[in-house]
Order: C-alpha cells, then structure tokens, then sequence
C-alpha cells in the first residue's frame, strides 16, 4: 500500500519484510544489470495488478526502463517467461511468486543503479481498540530489522524514509 492509500482509510503499516527485486533475462549472463536496461510488465488488468502497475510505471519512469504494455495476466508464470524470451532483453520480476521453476533458457540477474526494492507490511486499523490485536501486531514487528537504504522505493511507499 502506498503512504497516501494508508492515511486515507485510517490505516497504519508495520514493516514485515523487503524484496530485493531481479530481472529475468534470456541467455547465460548472470551478471548485474542497470535499472535503464531492463523491462518492466505493466497489465491492463488494473484490478488484480494495480499496486504492481504503479510500481513498476514509476520505477520505469525514475530509471529509464522500458514499459512494455500485455493485456495477458503474464506478470508471472509461463506467460512472464515468454514475454521475457520474445523481449530479448531482462525483466524485472514482480514480488508475486508462483512455483513455476526458472525454464532452463533463462537467468535469473540482480538489477542495480538502482536496486529495485518492494516492500511489505502488516496493515491494521490507525485506532484499534483491541488490546490482543495490538499486542499481536507488537508481536510480530518488533524485532524486525529491514536495510532500505541501498535500494529503490516509490516516492509515496511508507517506508521510503525510515
């Protein structure tokens, strides 16, 4: 969720975790490659991949990957590594994981200049009034320690800043 979304419907985030985002490329380079080399998917279905929409719109628009419009659901899976092989060029992978396995044909590679990073939080009500839900939340953010400062983040992501 972005700041703006969170502060609209009352809610607050706790940081949970953070991706180190990759790109797919076809071929045998396993090497790093730039932001400004790359690809990023962007889905007509605004519905089921709005927050990857906007992510990957802005990352492209700040770093000079190339936006390549499908109308296929191909973010992931099969449909992903076919758009990958007929771009000819890397991809960033999105955070949505499938169990589809890496096609023998294709490389996973790290995207740097800048590292793409997304994030993920444990939302909840801004006010709730339950003492085990809050106690819950504690629970589990606490101890979680995340190093945002080598990578990438939207400008309205909520933890651009900490």
């Amino acid at each position: 969720m972005r700041a703006t979304d969170l502060a609209e419907q009352e809610l607050t985030g706790r940081l949970i975790g953070a991706d180190r985002l990759s790109a797919i490329s076809w071929g045998r380079d396993e090497s790093a490659v730039r932001a400004k080399d790359t690809a990023v998917l962007v889905d007509a279905d605004t519905a089921t991949w709005a927050s990857w929409n906007i992510y990957a719109v802005e990352f492209a628009r700040e770093t000079g990957a190339e936006i390549v419009r499908i109308d296929d659901h191909g973010i992931t899976g099969a449909a992903f590594f076919e758009h990958v092989r007929q771009l000819r060029r890397p991809v960033v992978s999105s955070p949505k994981r499938d169990d589809t396995p890496l096609p023998p044909d294709l490389v996973r590679r790290p995207v740097v200049e800048p590292v793409p990073i997304w994030t993920w939080a444990l939302v909840s009500r801004r006010d709730e009034p339950s003492r085990a839900v809050q106690a819950a939340i504690e629970a589990l953010t606490s101890d979680i320690t995340v190093d945002l400062s080598e990578g990438w983040l939207p400008a309205d992501d909520p933890f651009r800043h900490s």
